[in-house]
């Protein structure tokens, strides 16, 4: 198993340039409320020089898949060939909320949107005629979506993000990989087993394909200090939209802690943010994020890899600290990877 780290905009190539020194695998930018993942990862391309970049993830609501297509060939360029295109429909409240995109059959919208860029990103004009996409859209045929990106003779890695059994599956039959935040081991070995079924469905194994989880990470002696180094992060995305349809929630919900999100929501809209994140049960950041003393967090890390793990990416940018307790915790997490054995 592999390292990786999740970046936003503050100090990201500070924090690029130290996980590549210590040997990480990959750098990961997503998009969200801080920042788009496209400009973050164009400055760690500029500042460093062997890490993987990867957009972790794209959102697929927020631009046409000709722009994606278009952003992936750059950045692989900018970056000589060290690009990984993550891609993900995102949840109903963004997708409506912030780009208008109406957050329907999304299975199927990512199978075409996949299938578009790819066929962009092979170099040929691109026609398409799909449910949701179709390109030219207007009957417009003297310019095609064709890319003239001068760079590395490689294909791009394309990952996608997903949670229920049907996004798994389409994970495994149109991807390379699968990322996915909020997770535990079981969660994760849950998934494999979904995503090698749609690897069935497309006549492969999971030989080369990588599970990519995002986790928190906290080093201390005391857990429930541990923790609430990490309470904003959660109440962040548990705080997401509606409950009833937060992924966030529905995992907690699964994981047995129903009443304590309910409880959560409650102070929320009640205004009460200190409270509703005093709300979150230790042991549900305890199952989902790397917490305690290193050891037991080498413990946790051989978890995530017999699961199936192929890179974990530290996420960082959920602590509550300074860019040098951030680096502090990108150092950690290679002592604790050397101490579970399970490094590669």
């Amino acid at each position: 198993m592999r390292l990786g780290v999740n970046l936003v905009y503050q100090c990201a190539g500070e924090l690029a340039r130290e996980a590549e020194r210590l040997g990480y695998d990959l750098a990961l930018a997503s998009e969200g409320f801080r920042s788009d993942a496209a400009t973050v990862l164009g400055l760690v391309a500029g500042q460093t020089e062997r890490i993987g970049l990867a957009s972790g993830i794209m959102q697929i609501p927020a631009r046409p898949p000709g722009t994606a297509a278009l952003t992936a060939a750059t950045l692989d360029a900018l970056s000589d060939g060290r690009f990984r295109l993550g891609l993900g429909v995102s949840n109903p409240h963004v997708s409506d909320g912030w780009y208008g995109v109406r957050f329907d059959r999304p299975l199927g919208r990512t199978r075409e949107y996949v299938e578009i860029v790819r066929q962009a990103l092979d170099g040929g004009p691109v026609r398409y005629t799909g449910d949701h996409f179709t390109l030219p859209a207007h009957g417009r045929e003297g310019a095609p979506l064709h890319l003239f990106t001068e760079r590395p003779n490689r294909g791009i890695p394309l990952y996608l993000a997903g949670v229920g059994p049907k996004s798994l599956q389409l994970a495994g039959e149109i991807a390379d990989g699968w990322l996915s935040g909020f997770t535990t081991p079981d969660q994760v070995a849950k998934s494999v087993a979904e995503i090698r079924t749609g690897r069935e469905r497309a006549g492969l194994d999971l030989t080369g394909f990588e599970v990519v989880p995002f986790v928190p990470m906290q080093v201390g002696d005391d857990l429930a200090d541990a923790a609430d180094r990490l309470r904003a992060h959660y109440a962040l995305l548990l705080g997401v939209g509606d409950p009833a349809d937060n992924f966030y929630c529905a995992l907690a919900r699964t994981m047995g802690f129903g009443r304590e999100i309910n409880e959560f929501r409650e102070r929320l809209l009640a205004g009460d943010r200190v409270g509703a994140a005093a709300a979150i049960p230790v042991q549900f950041i305890d199952a989902t994020a790397l917490i305690g003393p290193l050891e037991r967090i080498s413990e946790r890390m051989r978890a995530f890899a017999e699961a199936g793990v192929t890179t974990l990416s530290i996420l960082v940018t959920a602590n509550d600290t300074t860019l040098d307790g951030r680096l502090q915790i990108l150092r950690q997490a290679t002592e604790a990877l050397e101490l579970s054995g399970v490094g590669s």
